[in-house]
């Protein structure tokens, strides 16, 4: 009986593929390929799609287009929801076992692999679809439509091969990542000391900026340190800051297993169980599953519920039209969105309840699931850990005693670490963090990546005998 993961494998030979380099690549050709990878991602999201008008004002992202690393009307669109939608799928298909893989076996990680590029294509021109025919764009004539959804389409291929170029060893870290903490940096400048202006409120956009202007102008300290109009301003800015000082605090929080190796006595080390344990992958799922919701849904109102009047439709979303966006008003979607200021917040706390255990549910699922997918359960570490050649001080060295250890710890770990990203996220959104909550969780555990990238990188540069000691 052939799997469902197989179906994939005949497709993969017609989709464009980035080959794995077959030689060391220098730390410096590296850099060069990452650099030029982010140079073409800033550029896409500078570039104006072909053939759109000013009709269409509806933007079915929003606040989320930080995290999906997506500009709205340019050829970054779509960003990289679509590769995160597509793994999004498989992770939960594969944690409910409706398909079986079994990451360990390399000819089942290759076959879901091309099953992922397969299904983030498919996203792409099922999302791009969705933008052109629920009208973001206003009524266009059907030659425009196509040459736009050609733009979007060709536009997510390009992602996905600039994600396929870093992740196979031409650069470092993955596209993905690169891309989310690039907009997340951004949106933190420009909202901390953009020089733009004026605005409503007859100041700079920057909340750094305009409180100094504040300052000088003599106002009142409310108004110094709070904005109207959902504006930046001193609260949020200070949020942000304080939102980094804690995830950095929790992330360097961990339990270190004495470990030794067999081969050489008196050798020992330490294993590191982190508390954030699967780092920021929880978050990056959960952003995902609540971006479509609200995706679709917009979609769906648009479409067949316009009035409000479809009971069904209704459940899922319903929105109303303010400062010509729409904005959710009951249903799911009004609860998968976070009040983003403290006013808000106060003027709506049950919304803000709901919406924080609905995320901090997502995050333990997701970790969970990709605990299992992503082989760093208690079993298949105990093995690595054997095949190593380390042991357990005290235990003998089999992979019993050392699964047990790691029992008393992993799923702690992984369901602790999912539910303080969950609180860190949402208490941030609440208080109208620049970039979001989410945004700078994914941006401090992207941080955090690359440095140890960097420092690997530097070390088997400089000492090649140490590739063998890092496992490469």
């Amino acid at each position: 009986m052939v799997r469902f993961i197989e179906l994939f494998k005949p497709l993969a030979r017609f989709f464009p593929d980035i080959k794995a380099p077959d030689r060391k690549v220098a730390f410096n050709e590296k850099i060069f390929w990452t650099v030029i990878a982010l140079i073409i991602y800033f550029v896409m999201s500078q570039t104006p799609l072909y053939g759109i008008g000013t009709g269409g004002q509806s933007d079915p992202l929003g606040s989320l287009r930080v995290i999906f690393a997506s500009n709205r009307g340019t050829l970054m669109e779509l960003g990289i929801g679509p590769i995160v939608t597509a793994g999004l799928i498989l992770q939960v298909l594969s944690g409910s076992k409706m398909i079986n893989i079994d990451m360990s076996n390399p000819d089942d990680r290759s076959m879901f692999t091309s099953a992922s590029k397969i299904l983030s294509v498919v996203m792409t021109l099922f999302e791009a679809s969705a933008y052109i025919l629920g009208g973001t764009y206003g009524t266009l004539p059907l030659t425009t439509e196509i040459v736009i959804l050609l733009q979007l389409v060709g536009a997510g291929l390009i992602v996905l091969l600039l994600d396929e170029l870093l992740q196979k060893g031409w650069g470092l870290g993955s596209g993905i990542s690169l891309f989310i903490a690039s907009g997340v940096a951004a949106s933190i400048w420009w909202d901390s000391i953009g020089p733009m202006g004026p605005m409503a409120d007859g100041k700079y956009l920057g909340a750094v900026i305009a409180f100094v202007q504040g300052v000088l102008s003599k106002e009142s300290l409310g108004s110094i340190f709070a904005r109207q109009q959902g504006l930046p301003d001193m609260v949020a800015f200070l949020t942000t800051l304080g939102v980094f000082a804690i995830v950095i605090y929790f992330n360097g929080m961990r339990v270190e297993i004495p470990v030794s190796y067999a081969r050489y006595r008196g050798f020992r080390g330490k294993f590191p169980l982190k508390l954030f344990y699967v780092s920021n992958i929880p978050v990056i799922f959960a952003a995902a599953l609540f971006g479509n919701i609200y995706f679709i849904s917009q979609i769906l109102w648009q479409r067949y519920n316009s009035s409000n009047t479809n009971f069904w439709l209704n459940i899922l979303g319903t929105f109303t039209t303010q400062n010509n966006q729409y904005q959710p008003s009951g249903g799911l979607v009004y609860y998968v969105q976070p009040p983003t200021s403290l006013a808000l917040t106060l003027q709506e706390p049950l919304r803000a309840l709901i919406y924080s255990i609905l995320l901090i549910l997502a995050c333990i699922f997701f970790a969970v699931t990709w605990v299992e997918v992503g082989g760093m359960d208690s079993r298949t570490v105990s093995k690595q850990l054997l095949d190593s050649g380390m042991q357990i001080e005290g235990f003998r060295r089999s992979e019993i005693p050392i699964r047990q250890v790691l029992d008393r710890y992993i799923p702690t770990v992984t369901i602790l670490g999912a539910l303080l990203i969950g609180v860190i996220a949402a208490g941030a959104n609440f208080l109208g963090a620049f970039g979001s909550g989410t945004g700078i969780l994914l941006t401090v555990g992207i941080i955090e990546q690359y440095y140890q990238i960097l420092v690997r990188e530097q070390i088997t540069e400089m000492y090649p005998a140490a590739r063998g000691f890092l496992g490469e």
